[in-house]
C-alpha cells in the first residue's frame, strides 16, 4: 500500500518549516512533539489550525512539521504557510479560498538592521543644538 503524502515549505521572518500532510486522524506533530506541548499559547495553535479549518479537512489528515529558526510566533506563521501550500498541492480547488485569506502569501516583513553610530534601527541619540 502506497501512502500519499504532500510536502511543502513555509517561511516567516527567519523561520523555515518543512510540512508533510498524509491521511490520518488529524494529529499535528511539530519537531516530534504534539502541537499542544510545542506551542504553549492557544493563539499560536489557532494560527496553525486556520488553513485546515478553512479547507474543511479537520481530522482527516496528519500533519508533521520540522521547523527551525526565529521565535515561536514566526515558527507558527511558517507552519501555517507550509500547511497552506501543501493543501494546495493536495487539492488545487482550495487555492482561491486560501489565497483570499492571505495564507499563501509569504509575509515579507523582516527585522530592520541596526545602523552604525545609532542606538537601533530607527532610534537615534538625543540631538543637542548646544
Amino acid at each position: 500500500m502506497v501512502e500519499i503524502q504532500y510536502n511543502a515549505t513555509g517561511r516567516r521572518k527567519t523561520s523555515i518549516a518543512r510540512v508533510r500532510i498524509s491521511p490520518g486522524k488529524g494529529q499535528i506533530i511539530v519537531n516530534n512533539k504534539p502541537v499542544d506541548s510545542y506551542f504553549p499559547r492557544e493563539t499560536l495553535r489557532m494560527i496553525i489550525r486556520q488553513p485546515i479549518e478553512l479547507a474543511g479537512v479537520t481530522g482527516k489528515y496528519n500533519i508533521t512539521a520540522k521547523v527551525g529558526g526565529g521565535g515561536l510566533t514566526g515558527q507558527a506563521g511558517a507552519i501555517r504557510h507550509g500547511i497552506s501550500r501543501a493543501l494546495v498541492r493536495m487539492d488545487n480547488d482550495l487555492r482561491l479560498r486560501l489565497k483570499k485569506e492571505g495564507f499563501l502569501t509569504r509575509d515579507p516583513r523582516e527585522k530592520e538592521r541596526k545602523k552604525y553610530g545609532q542606538k537601533g534601527a530607527r532610534k537615534r541619540f538625543q540631538f543637542s543644538k548646544r
